[in-house]
């Protein structure tokens, strides 16, 4: 168990590395950290905490840097999670509430990658592996309509459709009838492939058919994609634990090949759980937070973010919790 005085040094010397990538000396703490004790005291407890595995020695000075168990004990023991009113409502503001689902995820992604200055990965529930419960469509004009597709899970997705030649509203009712007709009840998944059986049923019943037959099957193919959206990859090159180029191959070949999700069951990673939604997971020298957000009572996503081991965790924890809330609050609302 650590005195009082190390858990004072030990979060010290954390913040310090995260702010500077620098090996931490004892002058440093006492010059900024107001730490009442004498040089050799603490470089004494520093060996302590080396020696309990929670700072490690570097090759170019004398100072210490944060362990991977070091890193673990701060996020448990000594990390505040706050994040400021004014960011919350932020984040709220900057989803749009009448966007779809996968507008709504590539959004989450792009804004997490933002505000932490760091590459994140965002993963949407799984529409395939649903079925199509109901189609509606509203016209707004002759040459665009609404579609919103419902799934047997309550998940629904809007679409909007932009013809090419003018579409009379009786033939949009006609096709929607048909769709609903054939395709209720029918995995999201295999919709595509059945479509081909109703082009002679639409083609006896609309002018224009082949228009909508297109229209809806695009639409069909993006619904049942996995909906997966990367976001500052370029952040990496930033941060000096990437400048070796051989790492951040590695790094990209895993962003570009979504390995990030299948961490957790590697036996050489360091996880912590944060709480219900969030985990945070060391993987060599790099760290990976992810937090799960629920948009139906069947349907999870999973938001990450990535970065190495010296990244600002009480600020990403914040930030990352306060996304999966936002998202999982609109669509659990609606």
């Amino acid at each position: 168990m650590l005195s009082q005085r190390q858990l004072m040094i030990l979060k010290a010397i954390v913040d310090e590395f995260i702010q500077t990538a620098e090996p931490v000396g004892s002058k440093t703490l006492i010059a900024k950290y107001s730490l009442p004790y004498s040089s050799a005291t603490i470089r004494n407890e520093m060996m302590d905490l080396e020696e309990a595995g929670l700072l490690e020695k570097t090759h170019t000075s004398s100072g210490r840097v944060p362990s991977i168990e070091g890193y673990r004990f701060y996020v448990e023991h000594l990390m505040d999670q706050k994040i400021e009113v004014s960011v919350e409502h932020e984040i709220a503001n900057l989803i749009d509430v009448n966007s779809n689902l996968a507008d709504v995820v590539k959004k989450s992604c792009e804004v997490l990658s933002k505000m932490t200055t760091l590459a994140t990965v965002v993963l949407g529930p799984d529409a395939s592996k649903q079925h199509l419960e109901h189609i509606k469509l509203f016209p707004i004009n002759t040459q665009s309509a609404v579609a919103v597709f419902i799934t047997d899970s309550g998940h629904t997705e809007n679409r909007v459709f932009n013809f090419e030649s003018e579409i009379s509203i009786k033939d949009l009712q006609t096709c929607t009838d048909i769709l609903n007709d054939r395709l209720k009840g029918t995995l999201i998944a295999d919709i595509a492939s059945k479509m081909d059986s109703l082009k002679p049923i639409l083609a006896q019943s609309i002018v224009r058919y082949e228009v909508l037959f297109r229209a809806f099957l695009n639409a069909f193919n993006r619904f049942a994609e996995d909906y997966v959206y990367c976001s500052g990859q370029n952040n990496l090159l930033y941060h000096p634990e990437f400048a070796n180029i051989e790492r951040l191959k590695t790094m990209m070949s895993m962003l570009e090949n979504n390995e990030w999700f299948d961490l957790v069951s590697q036996s050489n990673t360091t996880m912590v759980k944060m709480n219900e939604r969030t985990d945070l997971i060391w993987y060599d020298d790099m760290a990976v937070v992810s937090s799960k957000f629920r948009v139906s009572d069947n349907e999870e996503g999973e938001m990450i973010v990535i970065g190495p081991n010296r990244m600002q965790y009480d600020r990403i924890v914040s930030l990352i919790n306060a996304m999966a809330q936002a998202v999982e609050d609109l669509y659990r609302k609606r």
